[in-house]
């Protein structure tokens, strides 16, 4: 039985002159990370409040968890998910571990402990620290820990890397797929494309409210590739440039017989060179 499966989704908020999910069918499979990628205003983050019941008219049907999103008790429906916002709230009067604490004090089956969620998240030096002064970031990591302090089996985080710096980011990541190494199912909104690159095990593309693709990250890059190599080279002093096809090339790599689908080079991204020639020193929250 799928986590997640919606057929002809449709919400339209009033005064709209569009719907802002148009249609859309999704189904997530137990113990994948699937990713709903797309730019802003894409509809992402209504499916979420959809599938968290924050918004229970719409049409067209959802199930999470092998049950209807609109039935059941709420209390038996929350103790099996977590749920990461895109803009977390503030408990000011609190310190991070009390925060954490009184989370876990909603849920009746075993928690996970405070210190080493905060731990796991890089926040450990701000465990007995208001909120009150805790930046963006810092809030974007707490509030994902809330997120898995019940231990969750579906795990929805809408913008999880959002505010973070790349080393962070890269840290939040690692805890999305520990997760559903773990056996928990995630489905994360993103328009982040490093994160669903790196995270997810399929990607639906989102636009319009409208489901485009699904399939892996791979399968999609392979899809849509323009298949060929682009060098570039310096004679005579001038940095040329030159376009050559994938097809022949496998003789001259010296592996004949086989099809070649990609050739790239390993340059860093910046995102890497921040992480590598920065590191935590700037990765640090004020």
């Amino acid at each position: 039985m799928s986590a997640i499966h919606v057929r002809g989704l449709t919400v339209r908020y009033r005064g709209a002159c569009a719907p802002a999910v148009d249609g859309m069918d999704l189904t997530v499979e137990r113990g994948e990370v699937f990713g709903l990628l797309g730019p802003s205003g894409a509809g992402k983050s209504t499916v979420h409040r959809v599938l968290t019941r924050r918004i229970r008219r719409f049409g067209g049907t959802v199930d999470v968890l092998g049950a209807p999103v609109g039935r059941g008790r709420d209390r038996d429906f929350f103790e099996r998910i977590g749920v990461a916002f895109e803009l977390p709230a503030r408990l000011p009067a609190l310190t991070a571990r009390e925060d954490l604490s009184a989370f876990a004090a909603l849920h009746r089956g075993p928690t996970e402990d405070p210190g080493e969620l905060l731990e796991l998240l890089d926040l450990a030096e701000a465990a007995d620290r208001s909120t009150a002064g805790f930046s963006k970031g810092m809030l974007v990591r707490l509030n994902l820990a809330r997120a898995l302090v019940n231990r969750p089996e579906l795990l929805l985080a809408d913008e999880p890397t959002g505010g973070l710096d790349p080393v962070r980011a890269d840290r939040v990541r690692e805890v999305l797929r520990d997760r559903a190494r773990q056996g928990a199912t995630v489905f994360v909104t993103t328009h982040d494309m490093r994160t669903a690159e790196s995270v997810c095990d399929r990607i639906a593309l989102v636009v319009d409210g409208r489901v485009r693709a699904v399939d892996t990250p791979r399968r999609l890059r392979l899809a849509h590739r323009s298949p060929g190599v682009v060098v570039e080279f310096r004679r005579n002093g001038r940095l040329e440039r030159r376009e050559l096809p994938l097809d022949g090339l496998a003789e001259p790599l010296g592996i004949p017989g086989a099809r070649v689908e990609t050739v790239h080079s390993r340059e860093a991204t910046l995102d890497d060179v921040f992480a590598r020639v920065t590191g935590r020193r700037m990765g640090r929250e004020p």
